[in-house]
């Protein structure tokens, strides 16, 4: 007598059925975890821009006037993409107080904020870091 050989339909859909359980549950966590390393590049593009902008400052004793400028004189290798708008067009920027000692100096960019309009997972806008 001979046993035949493959697999039966049962075992099949048993097989397809876990590997859906699976994907199902592994696909959120994945997400999660794209989302969390999106915020951490933003949080570190953040900090770099702002310290830059820091060193400029103490070394011209002026804000620049874009961040170009922080480009041009070497401050940044060049402006980061925004990763949550993946544009390096969409950074806000938060001019500087007018120097009252000096009417005639432009403010310059105090600090840098990322563009976007959406909320992280902490429930804090992106636009207000």
């Amino acid at each position: 007598m001979r046993k035949p050989s493959g697999f039966t339909l049962i075992e099949v859909l048993i097989v397809v059925t876990l590997v859906v359980v699976l994907a199902s549950v592994g696909l959120p966590i994945y997400q999660n975890s794209v989302q969390r390393s999106r915020e951490a590049v933003l949080r570190e593009d953040l900090f770099r821009m702002n310290d830059a902008i820091d060193q400029y400052y103490a070394d011209k004793l002026k804000y620049p006037l874009s961040l170009q400028d922080l480009v041009s004189d070497g401050y940044l290798r060049s402006v980061p993409k925004d990763p949550i708008t993946d544009s390096a067009d969409t950074w806000t920027t938060v001019p500087a107080e007018p120097d009252p000692n000096s009417g005639t100096s432009e403010p310059g960019i105090y600090q840098v904020k990322s563009g976007s309009d959406g909320t992280a997972m902490d429930g804090s806008r992106y636009a207000d870091w």
